[in-house]
């Protein structure tokens, strides 16, 4: 057993884990952090998104040596069948300011820096650490960890739970319900290697300018989900994911929904000639605000991706990882300062620094969301798309057809697929769930 008592203990070395850590030791706390990988990031290989904004609240000198790929300036929506794409996109040289407000990371680097840095605050770091089970007092209290080193009991005041989405911990220790499968997708990840010249050349960027592109439509047969694909330097990241509860439905496999969208025509020339080196397979929270569980306990809270805070709609993750971890840094501070102890009726300030956040907000605004996408998931992911498609076709197709009649195929090839009534309610229910 370690001997050493420490005010805080946290679970787990990404965004929210690393956000919670470096919020507690900058400001003189005694942290432990346990990682089950072999150091931070390891576990993960694929590209993401990473938000300025959030991380300059926790590391606002960041850029002076954090590992960074590409700055964001534009961004491409599509809306996919399966031999066209229908977009829209939005880029800016706003975004090649001194401080841009997004960037491309690869997270084997960007996790492995960002603990670095929690170290240089004097965060304690024990690796290829796997914590078993919660210590648990007879009242329910949480007072530690226990850890697959020898004699591996260690306490703590509070513990952290930054355990991603299907951490075994929460719902070991009766602290929270497993996630349910229509609330997580799976989504499976290639890193494609190119020259940056070839990047800057197929995207119509250069220096350390990025895109960005979202996909949905048929690309997924039907099932709720997105592809994506994310320039970095001398790489893109490629990759597309739906909810588990489809893949069970519908026995799809999802490396071969990634072959599909690698081979689509709008796809395969931006990977041409590429070297695929990665592949990783990942789990993302997808149920949105009520799929939220309890946040705080007595001895413990939770952030992140465990705490199902992902905005889906958004393709938001990261920024509310590493808001939810500061948050939680903040108030464990604030308590340990007044010498309060971690109760659940203390750490509740935690979830009330979170509802007065965007976290909370947003989520709240999109609650209706994830249900509405998942229960007209044929409509959404696969008429609608084929649609949008056909009548993009008749509008911009010249071959002597009066334009009339053109508009009169495409308006009645929509009632004919989803009929009057049904187009109406689809963008009654889509008003409402986007209020």
């Amino acid at each position: 057993m370690i001997d050493e008592r420490f005010d805080a203990i946290v679970i787990g070395a990404g965004m929210a884990g690393n956000a919670a850590a470096y919020t507690m030791a900058s400001r003189g706390l005694k942290v432990l952090q346990l990682e089950r990988g072999e150091y931070p990031g390891s576990k993960n290989v694929q590209g993401a998104i990473m938000y300025a904004s959030m991380l300059e609240k926790i590391i606002p000198d960041f850029r002076e040596d954090a590992p960074l790929e590409r700055h964001i300036i534009e961004q491409r929506f599509w809306m996919m069948d399966d031999r066209s794409h229908t977009g829209m996109q939005y880029r800016s040289d706003d975004f090649n300011e001194d401080k841009p407000n997004r960037y491309t990371i690869v997270r084997a680097q960007f996790d492995k820096w960002f603990s670095r840095k929690c170290r240089e605050v004097g965060v304690t770091l024990l690796t290829e650490t796997t914590v078993t089970d919660l210590l648990v007092d007879s009242t329910g209290k949480v007072l530690g960890v226990k850890t697959d080193r020898k004699g591996g009991a260690i306490q703590a005041d509070v513990v952290v739970l930054a355990e991603g989405v299907n951490g075994l911990l929460g719902t070991r220790a009766g602290l929270r319900e497993p996630p349910k499968p229509e609330n997580v997708a799976l989504a499976v990840k290639e890193m494609h290697f190119l020259p940056a010249e070839t990047i800057e050349s197929r995207f119509n960027i250069k220096g350390d300018e990025g895109v960005v592109v979202e996909a949905a439509g048929t690309i997924t047969k039907g099932m709720t989900g997105l592809a994506f694909l994310y320039t970095n330097k001398e790489s893109i990241s490629l990759g597309i994911g739906c909810l588990i509860s489809d893949f069970a439905e519908t026995r799809e496999s999802p490396y071969t929904l990634l072959e599909t969208f690698k081979a689509h025509p709008s796809i395969a020339p931006l990977i041409a000639g590429s070297e695929v080196k990665e592949y990783a397979a990942h789990m993302i929270p997808e149920g949105g605000y009520k799929a939220i569980p309890q946040l705080h306990g007595d001895g413990w809270v939770v952030v992140g991706d465990a705490a199902q805070l992902n905005n889906a709609i958004h393709r938001e993750g990261s920024n509310l990882a590493m808001t939810s971890g500061r948050l939680a840094g903040e108030a464990i501070h604030r308590l340990k300062a007044g010498r309060q102890p971690m109760t659940k009726e203390n750490l509740k300030l935690y979830k009330e620094l979170l509802d007065e956040s965007f976290v909370m907000k947003d989520l709240k605004k999109y609650k209706d969301m994830p249900a509405l996408l998942h229960t007209n998931s044929a409509n959404f992911f696969q008429s609608y798309p084929q649609l949008i498609s056909r009548a993009a076709q008749n509008f911009l197709r010249v071959d002597g057809t009066p334009k009339i009649d053109m508009e009169k195929k495409t308006t009645r090839s929509f009632i004919e697929k989803r009929s009057r009534i049904g187009l109406i309610s689809d963008a009654v229910k889509l008003a409402f769930a986007w209020r």
